[in-house]
This record gives C-alpha cells, structure tokens and sequence, in this order.
C-alpha cells in the first residue's frame, strides 16, 4: 500500500530519479492517447498553444509537429517535470518555439484571452480544485478557443470525488460558460475526450 501511494504521488508530482523515470514512461504510454485525441482539434499556422501539466513533454512535441507558427507553451507543479519537458523540447525551447515553465492551473501567469488551444492531457483528476482550474483556463482561453482535456476513463473513476461521469463534466464546463461541449470516446471506452468551446 504504500508503494502505491509513493506511486501515485510520483504520478501527482514527480521529483528524482524515481520521477523522471515515470515520466518517461508516459511519454510512450500516453502516445497513442495523445494522438487518437488530435484528430478532435484543428491547429492552425501561429495558433498560440497551452499544454497543462506537461509531464514529461510528449504532447508538446506532438503538437510542434502539427504546427510550423506560433507559440506553444507548458505548465506543470512539478520541477522535474518542467526541467524533462525542457530537456525533451530543447531545440523548439531554443528557438523560442516552445515556452515551459512551471506554474499552477489555478493561477496561470498568463493574460486574459491569450490562447487559441488548451490541452490537459491525463492532469484534471490531480488538481486540487477542478472548477478554479477550469475558470482559469477560461480566462486564458481566447473567444472561440478550443479547450481539450483528455484522460483514461479509470483513472478518472479513481482519483477524482467529484465530477467522475462524462455528464457532470459537461454539465460543469457548460456553468463556467463553455458554450459548446462534446464528448469523445475510443471504440474500447478506454480513453475520453472533453472538447469545449469558449462562449
């Protein structure tokens, strides 16, 4: 039991060795997540990007391949997080491409209406405080902009208390001022996909 609370507080918040060695590990794992995902938003050339909770920088990467302009920008609580994703980004982090820093979803150092997407990949059901989050992420999130979140339909029944179904997560981003919201799911219902347009 407490190998597992080690676990999934290294998944939570990695640091160390240990850390860095998990997000590694999903890097690879969550890549065919991240991918089946993409096909739910349209990135066009100079779209300024956002990806919460960064992890170990895969989604980044994936989504510098989707576009040549703009920037993207990362966000994570964790350090070592923040420290891989800049170490597996380096050559768009040096050209200015890419942005990583970290920082909290419930206080994104960013101005109102900065960006065209937002991506929470496999992140949601850590934070601490779902709805604030949300209402930051709102804040950020230009007219018209896409928000995705995109998550393992277990682990979302296990870590989160609240909002656990598909239909409370609607229901929730329709009361922030989402104005349109559509749910995805893979054939197998392993992974969801949570597509919300800003109002």
């Amino acid at each position: 039991m407490n190998l597992l609370k080690k676990l999934i507080g290294q998944a939570k918040n990695p640091s160390g060795r240990l850390g860095s060695f998990m997000l590694k590990i999903m890097n690879v794992a969550h890549s065919n997540m991240n991918k089946w995902a993409f096909e739910y938003i349209v990135v066009k050339d100079n779209a300024m990007i956002l990806d919460i909770g960064c992890g170990g920088g895969k989604t980044i990467q994936l989504l510098s391949q989707l576009r040549k302009d703009g920037k993207i920008y990362g966000i994570d609580y964790s350090q070592q997080a923040v420290t891989d994703s800049i170490r597996a980004n380096h050559h768009d982090v040096e050209t200015g491409k890419v942005d990583i820093r970290r920082a909290s979803v419930a206080n994104l150092p960013f101005q109102r209406d900065a960006f065209d997407i937002i991506t929470a990949f496999q992140t949601h059901y850590f934070w601490d405080d779902i709805e604030k989050g949300l209402k930051e992420i709102f804040r950020v999130l230009k007219s018209e902009g896409c928000f995705l979140i995109v998550a393992e339909t277990y682990k979302m029944n296990y870590h989160m208390h609240s909002y656990k179904t598909k239909e409370e997560m609607e229901i929730l981003l329709r009361e922030i001022g989402f104005k349109r919201v559509k749910i995805f799911e893979n054939k197998n219902k392993k992974f969801i996909c949570i597509q919300a347009i800003k109002g």
